[in-house]
C-alpha cells in the first residue's frame, strides 16, 4: 500500500484551489472551470497536453460541466496551473461559496428561449468570480436552463433560472378552428378549443413558447420573453424541489439582481452548514420571496459581505 506524505493541511489548501485528492495516492485531480460548459478547440488542446505532461493522461467530465485532469503529483500543481492559464483556463470550484455555473445549450438549441451561454458567463463573472471571497453557510449552486424542458435541472439547484416565452394570444383573431394548430402544438394541454374558441389555461401553461406563431390566422403571434426563478432546490443525499418565485422576470437585469439578493440573504440569514433550502424552510418561503422581490437587502450589501 502506498505511503501518503501530503499533510491534511496541504490537502485542504490545494482543494481550495480546485485540486481533489485521488484516493489512496499523493496525486490529485485538477478541476478546470469551463465558465458555462463551453470551451474552445484550442483550450481542449491545452487541457489534453497538460493531462499528458502533468497527469496520467485521463480527462473526466463532472456533472456540473467542469473538466477534471487526473493523476497530477502534488509538486506539479503550480506548473499545471501555469500551463493551462496560457489558454485562459483556471482551476477551482470548491468551498462554501457560489459554485461554478451550470448551463444547458439553450443558445443553440431549437427550444432555447434565452441565450444561456451569455447569461451564464455573466453570472460567472458577477457571482462566481465577483463573490469568490464571500463565504456562504454552505455551497450555493446555480443552474441556467433555456426552456422548461429543464435539461440541467434548474429546480434542483439552490437557485435556478429557466427561460420563458409567455404566449401573446389575441382572442379576437381566433376562428375557433376544429383542428387548431395552436392546440396541437401545446405539449401540456394548456391550449384548448372550448365553446368554439381557444382558451389558454394559465395553470397548466409552462411558457415553453411551442405554440407561438402556430396560428394560421395570427392569433398567437409573438410572445413575451422572461425568466422564471426557482429557489431552494437540492440534489444529493436528501432531495428538495425548488419553489418558483411567483413573478416572471421580464429583464435579465431583474433576474441577476434576484440572484444577488438570494446570495446576500443566504449569507446574512443562513446558519453555518445549512443549505439554502433549509434556510428557506426555517424563515418561511413567503418571507424569503418578499425579501427577494424587494431591494431593501441591497442597503445592507456591504455590511453583509464584510461580516
Amino acid at each position: 500500500m502506498a505511503t501518503l506524505t501530503i499533510s491534511a493541511e496541504e490537502e485542504k489548501r490545494v482543494k481550495a484551489l480546485g485540486f481533489l485528492s485521488n484516493k489512496g495516492t499523493d496525486n490529485f485531480s485538477a478541476r478546470i472551470i469551463t465558465v458555462n460548459g463551453k470551451i474552445t478547440a484550442g483550450q481542449q488542446k491545452i487541457i489534453a497536453e497538460a493531462a499528458e505532461q502533468f497527469g496520467n493522461g485521463i480527462i473526466t467530465f463532472t456533472t456540473r460541466l467542469t473538466v477534471e485532469v487526473q493523476g497530477i503529483p502534488f509538486d506539479k500543481i503550480d506548473e499545471f496551473r501555469e500551463y493551462i492559464a496560457k489558454a485562459g483556463l483556471e482551476t477551482g470550484g470548491t468551498g462554501t461559496k457560489v459554485r461554478p455555473i451550470v448551463s444547458c445549450k439553450g443558445s443553440t438549441c431549437q427550444y432555447g428561449l434565452i441565450d444561456t451561454f451569455a447569461i451564464s458567463e455573466e453570472i460567472h463573472e458577477r457571482f462566481y468570480k465577483g463573490y469568490a471571497s464571500v463565504k456562504t453557510p454552505h455551497k450555493f449552486k446555480i443552474a441556467v436552463g433555456g426552456c422548461p424542458n429543464n435539461c440541467v435541472k434548474p429546480n434542483l439547484n439552490d437557485l435556478g433560472i429557466i427561460g420563458q416565452l409567455t404566449p401573446n394570444f389575441d382572442q379576437e383573431k381566433c376562428k375557433g378552428c376544429k383542428k387548431c394548430s395552436v392546440e396541437e402544438a401545446c405539449p401540456m394541454g394548456a391550449a384548448r378549443i372550448e365553446d368554439g374558441s381557444l382558451n389558454i389555461h394559465t395553470d397548466a401553461c409552462i411558457n415553453c413558447g411551442r405554440c407561438v406563431s402556430k396560428c394560421h390566422f395570427d392569433a398567437m403571434e409573438g410572445g413575451i420573453p422572461g425568466f422564471k426563478i426557482y429557489i431552494g432546490g437540492r440534489w444529493g443525499k436528501s432531495v428538495a424541489h425548488g419553489i418558483p418565485l411567483r413573478k416572471t422576470f421580464r429583464t435579465k437585469e431583474e433576474a441577476l439582481n434576484v440572484i444577488e439578493k438570494a446570495i446576500l440573504l443566504y449569507k446574512e440569514q443562513g446558519k453555518t452548514g445549512e443549505r439554502f433550502e433549509a434556510t428557506i424552510a426555517r424563515l418561511g418561503f413567503d418571507n424569503v420571496e418578499s425579501q427577494l422581490l424587494s431591494d431593501e437587502i441591497f442597503e445592507r450589501k456591504e455590511t453583509i459581505i464584510n461580516a
